[in-house]
């Protein structure tokens, strides 16, 4: 897969607040990148936790479900567009069917 926006992966990590999810969200982006993602059950078979929501999302558990990263998915052009990485406090004050945060 391709992922789209790791610049916004970085700039969360790099928050001193944040830096514990470095770790965890370099794991998921190499995960990505080497996957061939065809259908929302390929991610399901990898992720058990990811949750699917409207618009192709998905939002999934990081770093020991401290964490949330919603992408959005182009199954067909091998395309994940990060949309938003943050807290389940921050989570919780989005849309995540149209946060486009990077």
């Amino acid at each position: 897969m391709r992922v789209i926006a790791k610049k916004t992966l970085r700039q969360f990590w790099a928050q001193k607040k944040y830096a514990d999810s470095q770790g965890p969200l370099e794991a998921w982006h190499d995960e990505a990148i080497a996957g061939s993602w065809k259908t929302p059950q390929d991610i399901k078979n990898l992720y058990a936790s990811a949750s699917f929501i409207g618009s192709n999302r998905v939002v999934f558990n990081i770093g020991g479900n401290k964490y949330r990263l919603i992408v959005e998915v182009q199954y067909v052009a091998e395309i994940v567009w990060v949309k938003f990485v943050g807290t389940h406090a921050q989570y919780d004050k989005i849309d995540a069917e149209t946060v486009n945060d990077y």
